[in-house]
């Protein structure tokens, strides 16, 4: 659990995934788009990835919607539905203004 808890406050925008998880890919690059480069960590590439997952359920992911789980600025956020939510309400873009990189192309 202490890895978990480092990386989600060592980095500003976290995605735990697995690297055959097409929605955490699609959540990567809607954040790419929103000009930040998240920190992905793709637990099945980890030597401790099945303690990560067990951590991951103890901080309130969901475990049959697993993956990708976003953390915010040391915060859950949830799955990709949670992400598509907060982005359609236009709350997604006040959570990581911290940590937009000022290389956003468009």
């Amino acid at each position: 659990m202490d890895k978990v808890q480092r990386m989600t406050r060592e980095h500003g925008v976290v995605i735990f995934s697995k690297s055959t998880c097409c929605l955490s890919y699609a959540v990567s690059i809607l954040f790419q788009d929103l000009g930040v480069i998240p920190y992905v960590c793709e637990i099945d590439h980890e030597s401790d990835g099945k303690e990560m997952e067990m951590a991951l359920i103890r901080m309130g992911v969901n475990s049959s919607f697993m993956f990708p789980a976003v953390f915010i600025g040391g915060l859950l956020v949830g799955s990709t539905n949670e992400v598509m939510s907060l982005h359609l309400q236009g709350s997604l873009i006040k959570l990581i203004k911290p940590y937009i990189s000022g290389l956003k192309s468009n």
